[in-house]
């Protein structure tokens, strides 16, 4: 179809199909309801509350609550019940706050279509589409909506997703009263919501949305499905378990041994139930999804969208980048810069007109060219052709009647056009396949000076003509004679923050790999104002005569592979992850579908990719920016560092709660923890692990590390021993403080003592969980963990002068020295942590 042509069918439809008013669309949407499935994966604060209400930590509170009543102790049992409700307002804040930006990177990534409205093509959610709209359909494209094709070239789907048959079927134009047909037949003009656009365009009319649509009445059930369990929270699921089933154990043996001794079960019950309450990891659920939601709602503000949360743990660990050139390096925005035709070359000036044999090598590349290609290429092209002169003797009008698009083995584009009289064929493409296509004569001149310019970091294209050409058509168009018209060489600038972006991944020991489709010498260029190491490359004709383990070779010390089809890139990711590397693939066409979703971590293209491989990535850079990529490398390991020290925090903080809970029963001390203790601690320890860790900034040394492994857990062995040994020398302190309290002061004034150390060494573990070293810590700043400080200390304060509050925790005010000691608990802690930092396991 020719540029006339698409100018006729282009007015055609906006006299015919201009589409739905705004105010009518609107309306519509008012009535119908929006183009969506039923998503039960949204979660309001009534669910919210009773998936919190049925956590065993609250059934514990809500048990020892009762428990208090048939004691007499009426106070007690209000207590518990109030902290009950502002333990659950913490978890509704905390949750909600999860919530809200899990919903924001929902909105973000909800699909988008083109649609006639106002007789004006844009953009609008695909949610809004409403009955009687117009979308545009091209290549790539997910169909949002049940329609009836009325206008098409060419539109081959992918209807698999409803019929499960894989083979497209393709589709004709109708009318929008003609009887629906179930989805699978081939030659119809209905399109169906969730299927795929292989190939082809169209303009079709919605006639069904959301649950009316036939995915909506066959597939409801999809709003339903989660996605399972990341690696992370498999692992920490495991943990929890065996810590709980490990502290019912014990405290089933607690009770048994004191009810045995002392004949009070009741007091026994409270005291086993406070020590279930103290080994109960509740924290880790919450670590584990507030830190990923949290941290790509940050990344979404950075125009980076985390499509699958599982992979903010990826991120941390990713060795290898593989990147596209055009648009992600460079700003994809060509120019026509240099002409070569005859032996010469010939620099394109704006504004100057081309003499008229280079005009005629423009003209034909233009001809090669699609008229309404998104393509920065093909568009700088068609504007250098505008910018010149109209010629005073216009050629005779042509059509066009066939086209060769480009293949992985040739990769040009030949578009074959007829005057009435006579046909010709245009080409351009890679100037080793077109001049392939021409005589040896022609051959060797033209390869040469497309390297020089290649050197020059110009995108070249060779352009050829074959005249004299008659149907049928073959198969294969090599067949026909080709005369070389010469080159065509484009700017494509390099973006000004890619060297500084390339240095820092350098620094962090991530490699970065260019793959492009474009020459060797011009791809090499361009890696050496990136700073892509010495730029020696890889050519994609090189890559498809090597096995599996020789290419995983071959690409080691590579810094570009050239010449490479959408095909290559998924061996490319497969070969890199063989030699063990942790691979983010960046992509943005269909053929791009199957690396993205090999990789790691696939990356689309917001701006100019697919939406299949939007759908295939776990990333989208919403502006296409490789740097963006690098801030999300870094928030990667950001968040997993701080996703590692609140877990540590928490291991190491339960263990001396745990050990006080336990230890002054079997020595026969007075029972220092109870349940309302516990809570009062908890209170402590879960905005902690949540809101401050996640707020915690970077370490200074973060871009620095090489990449962690991958199988490397967030709480592994080596680091749950070292946070369990953490604890211990805060527990041994903690309880020989106890035991000498006992000794020199009442029962009460010892216990509020012991108790105020507990509280001052929960607050030295989370300092010394927050950064590597002491000092480190103490520069850092931190406003919720200051806040958190502030409030603990308040409470503290409150628990033991409060008279009302001291009678219920079952305190008397220690004497001020008293207060020093459990000071001083503190510091021989911390200095004790210090002193081993270096040598404790797992650090």
């Amino acid at each position: 179809m020719n540029d006339a042509a698409l100018d006729r069918r282009d007015s055609a439809a906006r006299h015919r199909l201009d589409g739905l008013s705004a105010a009518e669309a609107a309306r519509r949407l008012a009535a119908e309801g929006p183009n969506t499935l039923p998503d039960r994966t949204r979660r309001g604060w009534r669910t919210i509350l009773g998936e919190a209400a049925r956590e065993p930590m609250f059934l514990l509170l809500v048990g020892a609550a009762l428990i208090y009543l048939p004691l007499g102790e009426p106070r007690e049992s209000m207590f518990l019940l109030l902290m009950v409700v502002l333990m659950l307002g913490m978890t509704l804040y905390q949750e909600g706050r999860t919530e809200r930006a899990l919903q924001a990177l929902r909105d973000l990534s909800a699909p988008a279509s083109t649609v006639v409205r106002d007789g004006h093509r844009q953009r609008v959610p695909a949610a809004d589409l409403v009955p009687g709209d117009v979308v545009v359909l091209t290549e790539g494209d997910r169909v949002p909506a049940d329609a009836v094709v009325v206008e098409t070239s060419g539109l081959l789907a992918d209807e698999s997703l409803l019929t499960g048959e894989s083979v497209p079927v393709g589709k004709r134009a109708g009318v929008a009263s003609a009887p629906p047909a179930p989805p699978g037949g081939a030659d119809l003009p209905w399109v169906f919501a969730g299927s795929l656009v292989v190939q082809g365009d169209a303009l079709a009319q919605v006639t069904a949305t959301g649950a009316n649509s036939e995915l909506g009445r066959i597939g409801a059930a999809l709003g339903a499905i989660r996605p399972p369990s990341g690696r992370l929270q498999q692992e920490t699921q495991t943990l929890a378990r065996r810590l709980a089933m490990l502290g019912l154990t014990v405290s089933v043996l607690l009770v048994l041994l004191l009810g045995w001794r002392a004949g009070n079960w009741l007091q026994a019950l409270l005291a086993g139930v406070a020590l279930s309450m103290s080994v109960l990891p509740a924290e880790f659920p919450v670590i584990l999804t507030v830190f990923p939601a949290i941290g790509a709602w940050r990344l979404a503000r950075h125009r980076v969208l985390t499509r699958r949360l599982a992979a903010i743990e990826i991120l941390g660990s990713t060795s290898v980048l593989c990147v596209d050139k055009t648009g992600t390096l460079t700003e994809n925005r060509m120019a026509l810069r240099r002409l070569w035709q005859a032996g010469t070359g010939h620099d394109v000036a704006p504004g100057v007109p081309l003499a008229p044999a280079l005009r005629d090598l423009l003209d034909a590349a233009v001809r090669a060219s699609r008229p309404q290609s998104p393509d920065p290429l093909e568009e700088a092209l068609r504007q250098a052709e505008a910018a010149q002169p109209a010629r005073t003797a216009r050629e005779p009008h042509a059509n066009l009647v066939r086209e060769y698009g480009l293949t992985a083995t040739r990769p040009a584009l030949i578009r074959v056009w007829s005057d009435g009289t006579a046909s010709f064929a245009a080409a351009k493409g890679a100037p080793e396949t077109i001049a392939g296509l021409c005589t040896e004569a022609e051959r060797a001149p033209a390869l040469a000076a497309a390297a020089d310019m290649a050197r020059a970091g110009l995108r070249v294209l060779a352009v050829a003509e074959a005249r004299g050409i008659a149907p049928p058509w073959p198969d294969d168009p090599a067949e026909w004679r080709y005369r070389l018209l010469g080159l065509v060489a484009l700017a494509d600038p390099l973006r000004a923050d890619i060297p500084d972006a390339v240095a820092e991944c350098r620094r962090a020991g991530v490699r970065v790999l260019m793959i492009t489709g474009d020459h060797p010498e011009t791809a090499c260029a361009i890696a050496r104002q990136a700073g892509l190491a010495d730029g020696s490359a890889v050519t994609g004709p090189e890559l498809a005569r090597l096995g599996a383990a020789e290419l995983a070779a071959r690409l080691e010390g590579v810094s570009v592979c050239a010449r490479i089809v959408p095909g290559q890139k998924l061996a490319i990711v497969r070969a890199l992850q063989r030699r063990g590397a942790i691979v983010a693939m960046t992509g943005d066409g269909v053929n791009d579908a199957p690396a993205l979703r090999a990789a790691n971590v696939g990356v689309a293209m917001g701006l100019r990719g697919t939406d299949v491989a939007r759908e295939a990535a776990e990333l989208t850079l919403l502006d296409d920016r490789f740097p963006a990529l690098v801030q999300a490398l870094r928030a990667g390991r950001r968040i997993f560092s701080n996703m590692r020290k609140s877990m540590r925090y928490v291991a190491a903080a339960h263990v001396p709660i745990t050990v006080l809970a336990l230890l002054p029963p079997l020595l026969g001390w007075p029972v220092l923890l109870y349940p309302a203790h516990i809570v009062f601690l908890e209170l402590v320890i879960d905005p902690a692990c949540s809101l401050a860790f996640e707020n915690e900034p970077e370490e200074p040394d973060l871009m620095r590390r090489p990449p962690r492994p991958h199988d490397e857990s967030v709480l592994d062995r080596r680091a749950l021993l070292a946070a369990l040994l953490r604890g211990l020398w805060a527990a041994s302190l903690v309880a020989a403080c106890y035991g000498w309290a006992l000794v020199r002061l009442p029962e009460r004034e010892a216990a509020a003592t012991a108790f105020a150390a507990v509280i001052l060494c929960n607050l030295g573990l989370l300092l010394s969980h927050r950064q590597r070293g002491l000092l480190a810590a103490l520069r850092t700043v931190n406003p919720v963990f200051v806040a958190i400080a502030a409030g603990a200390l308040s409470l503290l304060a409150a628990a033991l002068w409060l008279p009302a509050l001291a009678a219920l925790f079952r305190f008397a005010p220690p004497p001020a020295g008293w207060l020093g000691v459990s000071a001083l608990t503190a510091v021989v802690m911390l200095l004790g942590l210090q002193v081993t930092r270096d040598r404790a396991p797992g650090r």
